[in-house]
């Protein structure tokens, strides 16, 4: 009897086995189909609408773009590097438990969680040259008139990184500050104890800890940072005289102002031989589990 229950036991296994395996593939489906069309289509298409050489000549020969391709460089080393840093030590100070500070995070937060087009537009209005809201005080309270903020192109750039840095700052400010709150506060303890400093603490215990997380923010942000098109469309529209176009804007002026869809696709491709060997290490380092 104990070897008729056996031999039927083995016999229903592998039909359960081949039921769940149809069922998980029927559940599949769906989850396959979309990310089909949703990512594998796209990126295809893109590749082939900018595959063209024509394309690529036609966009090296472009001055702008040398200047594009500067700008786009100079805003990930800048606002990337300078976002970061900033998340890194305010949110030392949001670590704090004190209610004021609680509150002061709640508006820390509002430039992330408010939509682009308003906030990058405020600051528009708040910099135009003549009847902004910064000159107009620069004005009545000091009898000068303010610069051209958005007429000068170096003037013009530095507002572009300011206000990436003041509209994504909050959102590492709290990545970084859950990183903080997973350290074991037995190490501040014990660090109180020996009557280390702060910046003793920071160096040997916080810093360590965060040091992972830190490097792979900083490997993200850089990845999205490329494709940040608001800061720059919103706030100056790529001038004055193109000045501070980045390849993602550059590449839409192509496409939608010149109508030359090839060639705009070919100026975001142009910023793969930056993207993909962050991709690959920002890859390699979660897989490592870092």
């Amino acid at each position: 009897m104990a070897r008729y229950h056996s031999s039927a036991a083995a016999l229903k296994a592998p039909d359960r086995f081949g039921n769940e395996a149809i069922w998980g593939f029927i559940f599949v489906i769906p989850y396959v189909v979309v990310f089909a069309f949703i990512v594998v289509y796209p990126i295809l298409y893109g590749l082939v609408l900018g595959s063209k050489p024509a394309s690529y000549l036609k966009l090296f020969q472009d001055p702008i773009y040398l200047k594009c391709a500067w700008n786009t460089l100079v805003f990930l080393v800048v606002a990337v590097n300078l976002k970061l840093l900033m998340a890194l030590f305010l949110s030392g100070f949001f670590y704090n438990t004190d209610r004021w500070i609680r509150w002061v995070g709640v508006i820390f937060l509002l430039p992330w969680a408010a939509p682009s087009l308003p906030s990058i537009f405020s600051i528009r209005w708040m910099f135009n040259s003549e009847w902004g809201m910064i000159n107009n005080i620069l004005f009545r309270l000091f009898g000068i008139d303010g610069p051209l903020w958005l007429v000068n192109p170096t003037l013009a750039f530095l507002l572009v990184i300011l206000t990436h840095i003041w509209k994504y700052l909050p959102f590492w400010t709290l990545i970084l500050l859950a990183g903080r709150m997973a350290i074991p506060k037995d190490h501040y303890e014990a660090a109180s104890v020996d009557g280390a400093t702060r910046i003793q603490v920071f160096r040997f215990i916080t810093f360590p800890a965060l040091k992972n997380l830190y490097i792979t923010s900083t490997l993200l942000s850089t990845i999205w940072s490329v494709g940040d098109f608001n800061s720059v469309y919103l706030l100056t529209g790529g001038g004055p005289w193109d000045a501070t176009h980045v390849l993602s804007t550059l590449g839409i002026r192509y496409a939608f102002s010149i109508g030359d869809i090839h060639t705009g696709v070919a100026t975001v491709i142009t910023a793969l031989p930056l993207v993909i060997p962050i991709v690959v290490v920002l890859i390699r380092r979660l897989g490592r589990g870092e």
